[in-house]
């Protein structure tokens, strides 16, 4: 069963006693309680990071929470996360396991609540007077504009020098959890020579009205698709002279990324966005149709760049110090080889090397792939025109 059913989708049940309500989409949120290469330039008012709790164990030691059980901490802790690493369906995926070992090993019972990529920082800006939450947990840019809005606290992790510099923020706001890859998919059994190779393909009539990307702005792998036009094409407006053009080919806007996937796999689309952790545990599990690729730009390169997953403390968050040790524990070794082995993603430390099949299929996903560095500062600052010229090009709706 997929990993990442709840990525886009909503559901209310029951799971090994525990009850989960969930509804989720960009604009719908779910809660429920567990039991068991780029700049990273931060923009907030902090600017000088709140010193780790603990040193980094040595690969193979304990996680960095060990004693906080014996202290008798308890309590609890409450994660707004952008969904993808958990699933009310299926047990075996990241949070949900990680979840388990965290309260196993501290006591400190995750309060778990789940929206889209924006929805996540949005909830958080509305509460911001009277914060309900601990942790945040989403994709770039929303995590920036968190920052830069004022709704983090800086704080360095116990691990966070063995993760990539370019995803840590250099104030101390926020640092990737889990890296993960912009990519597209398509229907194999629909273009059984292969997928377009350029995103100039994607203007061929065949595609029309069998294409559709998930709406930047509102769900974070859309924006992530205008990211990487802007980059392929060189140019902001080469890119919305691109969508532009697309537009006929488009079937419309679409909040959820998620649940392109579907669409594609039976041969309603062609072609869709998404990325590479989501789009390859659910091609092996029930999507056999869809396959990734990562369209190129002019010069006939496929590129791609990250798009982690990031943490961040939450401003006036009512339980800090149980914050901290949850992002401490995400960032341990044995969390971070689940990344892969569990969640199909990959390690955000640069000294944590999996050996797990599922590491090496998704690891070769990427060869011949141009990996481009993204200055998230500089996408958070653009973020508004950005977004107001696409929907001026395509004629979306703001």
């Amino acid at each position: 069963m997929s990993q990442v059913l709840s990525r886009r989708f909503g559901a209310l049940l029951a799971v090994g006693g525990l009850a989960l309500t969930g509804l989720t989409a960009c604009s719908s949120s779910k809660s429920q309680s567990s039991g068991a290469g780029s700049t990273g330039g931060g923009t907030a008012a902090a600017t000088t990071p709140a010193a780790a709790a603990t040193s980094c164990p040595a690969l193979g030691a304990a996680a960095p929470t060990d004693a906080a059980k014996a202290e008798g901490s308890g309590g609890t802790v409450s994660i707004y996360s952008a969904d993808g690493l958990y699933d009310t369906k299926d047990d075996n995926n990241w949070y949900n396991q990680e979840f388990k070992k965290f309260t196993a090993l501290t006591g400190i019972k995750v309060e778990y609540t789940e929206d889209g990529s924006g929805g996540v920082e949005t909830k958080v800006d509305q509460e911001k007077a009277n914060p309900k939450a601990d942790v945040i947990v989403t994709l770039p840019p929303f995590i920036q504009k968190a920052a830069a809005s004022g709704l983090l606290q800086a704080y360095s992790p116990a691990c966070v020098d063995k993760v990539d510099p370019s995803l840590v923020d250099k104030s101390g706001q926020w640092e990737a959890i889990m890296g993960n890859y912009l990519s597209f998919i398509y229907n194999t059994k629909q273009l059984p020579d292969g997928p377009p190779k350029t995103w100039n393909d994607l203007l061929d009539p065949k595609f029309a009205k069998k294409l559709q990307y998930s709406t930047p702005g509102v769900a974070g792998d859309g924006t992530a698709v205008m990211i990487k036009a802007i980059h392929d094409f060189g140019s902001r407006d080469a890119a919305w002279d691109f969508f532009k053009k697309l537009q006929s080919n488009n079937v419309g806007p679409s909040s959820s990324t998620g649940k392109l996937e579907s669409k594609v796999n039976t041969g309603d689309l062609l072609v869709a966005n998404g990325d590479v952790q989501m789009n390859y545990v659910d091609s092996k599990s029930q999507y056999p149709n869809n396959k990734i690729f990562f369209p190129a730009g002019a010069d006939g390169k496929p590129t791609t760049f990250s798009l982690p997953y990031m943490a961040g403390l939450v401003k006036g968050a009512p339980h800090a110090d149980n914050g901290k040790k949850l992002i401490d524990f995400l960032l341990s070794e044995q969390a971070q080889l689940d990344a892969s082995k569990i969640a199909y993603g990959f390690p955000a430390r640069t000294d944590v090397k999996p050996t797990d099949d599922n590491y090496a299929s998704i690891n070769a996903l990427l060869q011949g792939v141009e990996v481009f560095p993204v200055d998230w500062t500089d996408v958070a600052k653009n973020y508004n025109s950005d977004v107001k010229a696409w929907d001026e090009a395509t004629g979306t709706p703001s």
